[in-house]
């Protein structure tokens, strides 16, 4: 019976009690996600690119 009572308690819950995001703020978040993940992306992968040139320049002379 307890089992019971808390599916129905959460049910209900989730169902009524909950505020749910509208759709529209979801892909508005999604797409902003999205394109900070790609600019972070960007600057890790120059940095990276950076530091293999500086480290390559640095073995080449010796």
């Amino acid at each position: 019976m307890n089992l019971k009572n808390f599916v129905l308690e959460s049910y209900d819950e989730m169902k009524n009690k909950v505020t749910w995001p509208k759709y529209s703020f979801l892909q508005n978040s999604a797409v902003l996600v999205l394109v900070a993940s790609l600019i972070f992306a960007l600057f890790i992968g120059a940095v990276d690119l950076g530091f293999e040139n500086i480290m390559t320049w640095f073995y080449d002379l010796f």
